[in-house]
């Protein structure tokens, strides 16, 4: 009787261990496919203030949506990773976006990302109280940025060209260390540079250069001229999420405030001075393509790029005009 009760056993188990790995096959490409229907958007930015939004993207996005955000150092190098494919989105100043399309890559503005965010900063001990006043002094710029358009503009105005100054080439990252240390006398920076400068008493604002045709116009949000025509339908996903974290950190200081700090690894009071020189957008309207027209002029005009791009497909509002209709 034992016996037989244990050949039954073994029996019993034998069968069920047969039906689970027939079952096996059929219950992993159901595990595989949930896996595979999660979309990865990967966003490209800078470690720069008013380039925090897509920090908090991830809160946003739909169900089935994952963000990577990836860091650059330069708007240049986040350029080419819109260009390349090797971001799906990406985040930087108007001028890089348009030495791209200039040159004839295929880099398309579908939304700005932010206004403002730059300063003329200079010692806080220096002689330096207005742009005139840079005339022979040592600058921090860094070339193919927004700031290194908007302060040849301004050099103009004052009667003035690069050539009055001594122009050293600078990283965002390094101005506000370089000015402590007394490498140079001011720089053209992007924040939080400004407010670090601010914060730790070493700094100054000369002015916010924002009186200008250009006005603040300044950081967008760029993708591949191939994702517009063969993938719309992510370009609308993504520019909703993007929308709704910009309000989001807008109306939200507090949180706006400890986001910038954890990943930019600046104290919060040094934010906090950033932040009102920070206005973080998503919309564009007439005037706004207006300034940004005059400010792909100006290059022209400058140099800077050899030929206007061809506006209709380099600035594509029409997916922001959809989004604006809606709540």
């Amino acid at each position: 009787m034992s016996m037989l009760f244990t050949i039954l056993t073994i029996r019993r188990q034998f069968i069920a261990a047969a039906a689970l790995a027939l079952l096996a096959p059929l219950a992993l490409p159901t595990l595989h496919g949930a896996l595979a229907q999660e979309k990865v958007i990967k966003v490209g930015t800078l470690k720069l203030i008013h380039a925090i939004t897509p920090h908090f993207y991830q809160q946003f996005a739909p169900p089935g949506y994952k963000i990577e955000v990836i860091p650059f150092e330069s708007p240049t190098d986040g350029k080419n990773a819109v260009v390349t494919g090797t971001v799906d989105f990406g985040t930087f100043g108007f001028a890089a976006a348009m030495l791209g399309a200039a040159a004839g890559e295929p880099v398309v503005i579908f939304a700005p990302q932010c206004n403002g965010g730059m300063a003329v900063v200079a010692g806080a001990k220096s002689d330096i109280k207005s742009i005139k006043d840079l005339k022979g002094k040592k600058v921090a710029i860094w070339p193919g940025s927004t700031q290194e358009v908007v302060i040849l503009e301004r050099l103009k105005a004052e009667g003035m060209t690069i050539k009055d100054i001594q122009s050293i080439r600078l990283p965002f990252s390094d101005m506000a260390p370089a000015l402590a240390r007394g490498d140079v006398d001011a720089y053209v920076g992007a924040e939080p540079g400004p407010g670090i400068s601010l914060a730790n008493g070493v700094g100054k604002i000369v002015e916010y250069p924002y009186s200008t045709p250009t006005g603040s116009v300044n950081m967008v949000m760029t993708t591949h001229e191939s994702m517009t025509k063969e993938n719309p339908e992510l370009v609308k996903v993504f520019l909703a999420i993007h929308r709704k974290a910009t309000e989001y950190a807008m109306s939200n200081r507090a949180a706006f405030v400890e986001m910038a700090s954890l990943k930019l690894g600046q104290p919060k009071p040094t934010i906090e001075i950033a932040a009102p020189n920070v206005e973080l957008t998503w919309n564009t309207d007439a005037d706004w393509v207006t300034r940004a027209k005059y400010y792909g002029s100006e290059m022209l005009d400058k140099k800077q790029i050899r030929a206007l791009p061809d506006y209709a497909k380099f600035i594509d509002t029409s997916f922001v005009s959809a989004l604006a209709k809606t709540k």
